[in-house]
């Protein structure tokens, strides 16, 4: 099978530039500069003329809920929204039922994807207390890294304890992402926000309960621990402007910033309340900006999503009630194309925080790049007339989002995933197609 992608602006590698794509099978055969397509026979020819040709999106922080807890989302569902927002490969991450903390319960996941996800996919290990002998039993080709939880958790996934945290940054010789917030004060200002407040304080005070210094001592803490042991240390979700100054002088030390905390501040929880309750908090707008700033400055390294569905009434409530998570698998690439239209980055920035960085990082095998030889995972994106987001619209289970009402004039036409088209311009889905599981390193 042969498809030509002709027409379009391809934007790979710090170089934006007219060109033609060639696919076989499910590799990248050829990546051909110049406004003429190349002559030849093809089975298929996707005329991308007016649109950019990126490389597919590779999610690095996902939440898709299965097994478990499914009806908030599962790996089919989730992977769909993942193909209409032209993200063709994602990492899920363990907070599950069961939690992914034992080599069977990782196995067991590996066949959910199989079975269920429409891109490719990979999966966390999880850090607790208690498993760190299971870490030399991992396949570091089949896994991105482990999942640290330093901050409040559910089940036993917290780890919190100094004498277990030393043990895992020097014992892991895979990639340890962490959630960092320091759980003794958030415990602390979540005990005065009840006094003054009641037992269900309103949802202006989450950015004040988990607050700015809860994120900056615990991140530190894994800096500093990452370099004592030499870890590779991967900080998910960044949301403060002082966290980022300990970033950018270790490349072994790097950070995430997630489109939540990159598209909203502390003023939108009056416009949107509760649905943009997520953990770490959005904060101020000084913070926004500075991690806006950091997108183009070095001390972010990649954008996810951290997409994380509940059930619209389990959002109902403030600080205490309301459940945390946003689902924003589906719009991450268009929101950040807003963000690219207001010269926040450029385009090219984009794709190498959203596409390259997070293939470098995880040292993912022959994807995140428009490359001969490489896996044909890309996504065609193209601004035209502005279209609304609709509960229709919104392809995970949940059906709702943060972005619910928004009009949008970046769209994703055409997604191909190991050189399939699962989505075409006419909003056609192939909903028999499955991904492929990611290898690394």
């Amino acid at each position: 099978m042969t498809t030509l992608l002709y027409g379009g602006i391809i934007v790979n590698e710090g170089r934006t530039f007219k060109g033609s794509v060639v696919i076989e099978n499910d590799f990248i055969a050829a990546v051909i500069e110049g406004e003429m397509a190349p002559r030849g026979r093809y089975d298929k020819e996707v005329d991308a003329t007016g649109s950019f040709i990126l490389p597919g999106i590779i999610d690095e922080h996902v939440h898709f809920r299965e097994p478990g807890l499914t009806q908030k989302g599962d790996i089919e569902s989730e992977s769909r929204a993942a193909a209409y927002g032209g993200v063709t490969s994602f990492f899920d991450m363990p907070n599950t039922n069961p939690q992914t903390t034992t080599l069977d319960a990782l196995k067991d996941k590996w066949e959910l994807g199989r079975q269920s996800s429409h891109v490719n996919y990979s999966f966390f290990f999880g850090a607790t207390n208690g498993n760190i002998e299971l870490f030399d039993q991992l396949n570091p080709n089949r896994i991105p890294g482990i999942k640290l939880f330093m901050g409040s958790s559910t089940g036993n996934m917290l780890v919190d304890k100094q004498e277990a945290l030393e043990k895992i940054f020097k014992q892991a010789s895979l990639p340890v992402m962490a959630h960092c917030e320091d759980t003794d004060i958030i415990n602390r200002r979540m005990v005065a926000a009840k006094q003054k407040y009641g037992e269900d304080p309103p949802i202006e005070q989450h950015p004040v309960i988990r607050s700015e210094e809860a994120c900056y001592r615990s991140t530190e803490l894994a800096v500093l621990l990452a370099e004592k042991y030499g870890t590779r240390l991967h900080v998910a979700h960044l949301t403060t402007a002082r966290e980022l100054e300990l970033f950018g002088k270790n490349e072994r030390v790097t950070a995430e910033a997630t489109v939540s905390h990159l598209l909203f501040s502390e003023k939108d929880y009056g416009r949107l309340g509760t649905l943009i309750k997520c953990n770490p908090a959005i904060k101020c707008m000084e913070d926004r900006q500075a991690l806006r700033q950091a997108l183009t400055n070095g001390r972010i390294s990649a954008i996810g999503t951290d997409h994380a569905p509940h059930l619209l009434k389990d959002k109902e409530g403030g600080c205490t009630k309301a459940a945390s998570g946003m689902p924003m698998v589906q719009f991450s690439l268009v929101s950040m194309l807003e963000l690219v239209d207001e010269d926040v980055l450029s385009v090219a920035q984009m794709v190498n925080l959203m596409c390259h960085q997070p293939a470098r990082l995880f040292d993912v095998r022959h994807r995140g790049f428009l490359r001969k030889g490489y896996k044909a995972d890309i996504a065609v994106v193209k601004r035209g007339d502005a279209w609304t987001v609709t509960e229709e619209t919104i392809q995970s289970k949940c059906k709702w989002s943060p972005v619910l009402g928004h009009r949008y004039h970046w769209k994703v036409v055409h997604t191909f995933c190991n050189g399939h088209q699962v989505l075409d311009d006419k909003g056609r889905f192939d909903t028999d197609y499955r991904g492929e599981e990611i290898a690394f390193r």
